[in-house]
């Protein structure tokens, strides 16, 4: 009895020290801050290939750059440039190289492009789809945990943070990245997808997709014990959101490639209209859902849980 009281102080105490910690680095003004540039109409709306992403883009390299990030080793910085149909575009990395297993890497990630402007109906003035939750958010996320992480230093494993273009387009981003990577040595991809609004579990709470597939889930909630924030498996199996989002093209070679949500996507009014903005969005829930990944993924960083591998689907990249 005497262990299990002790146990359970002990967790206490631990919870308390990193809530604590934690509201130190991330709060809801510097994730505001965040946010409200990516999802700004000086952005345009973030289209692949359009100024507004670029100036996004350079955004997200000055984040980073404050933060204290790495680039990704072989790149000459923070952009990871390709080419698709002759034009350029660009992923935005940075890593945080890890101690003891340094060549174990766990990617965090979101989307920073989004429509650009599109055309307005007969009653509404606006043209830019800012794309605020879509996915500003998830992209927000990505670079307060950044922050987290670099400031605790403590990653056995290394960490890399990249906000993919040309999702919108078909996953161009993500799927060069992947093949910038030996799949292999992916032990964990936390792709953030929407995190804006009130999921339809209630507060504090959160879904991942591909639950079933991998033990992914059963950590990242084993971790939470103790707080009052959930994840659940996606409700929405008909929609197939695991295969929707950056997380699929690792997840197909095997990876716990898994995305975090808390879109109502059955019912969400506002997904890919110019209506998708700021003013629409819960600030408290993207803080309590950063949180709650920070939290959730210190073993994963630490190096002391190791999800599970997702069947493959296709065969690694030459």
């Amino acid at each position: 009895m005497k262990k299990t009281v002790y146990t359970l102080l002990a967790l206490l105490f631990t919870q308390l020290a990193w809530a604590q910690n934690i509201d130190k680095i991330i709060n809801k003004e510097y994730v505001d801050r965040l946010i409200k540039t990516l999802s700004s109409d000086e952005m345009e709306g973030r289209a692949t290939f359009s100024p507004g992403i670029d100036k996004a883009a350079t955004f997200i390299e000055s984040e980073f750059k404050s933060i204290g990030l790495l680039p990704m080793e072989g790149e000459p910085g923070f952009r990871q440039t390709f080419e698709r149909d002759g034009k350029q575009l660009f992923n935005v990395v940075g890593i945080i190289p890890g101690k003891s297993k340094a060549k174990e890497l766990v990617v965090f990630s979101g989307h920073y492009d989004h429509l650009g402007i599109i055309k307005a109906t007969s009653d509404e003035q606006d043209s830019i789809a800012n794309g605020a939750d879509d996915d500003a958010s998830g992209t927000t996320a990505m670079i307060a945990l950044a922050k987290y992480y670099k400031k605790l230093n403590n990653n056995e494993r290394t960490l890399i943070f990249v906000a993919f273009t040309a999702e919108e387009l078909g996953g161009f981003g993500s799927k060069y990245f992947s093949k910038k990577l030996n799949p292999d040595d992916v032990v964990a991809m936390f792709n953030i997808e929407m995190i804006g609004k009130e999921s339809k579990f209630g507060k504090n709470t959160a879904f991942i997709t591909g639950f079933d597939k991998s033990d992914f889930g059963k950590i990242l909630q084993k971790n939470l014990a103790g707080t009052p924030f959930t994840f659940h498996p996606d409700p929405y199996i008909k929609q197939n959101l695991f295969y929707r989002s950056d997380n699929a093209t690792l997840a197909a070679l095997g990876v716990p490639a898994h995305t975090i949500s808390t879109d109502q996507i059955d019912t969400d009014q506002l997904y890919h209209t110019v209506k998708d903005e700021y003013s629409t969005l819960d600030s408290e829930n993207i803080l309590a859902t950063v949180k709650a990944i920070a939290l959730s993924a210190t073993s994963i960083v630490k190096g002391t849980d190791t999800p599970t591998r997702i069947p493959r689907l296709i065969e690694k990249h030459d």
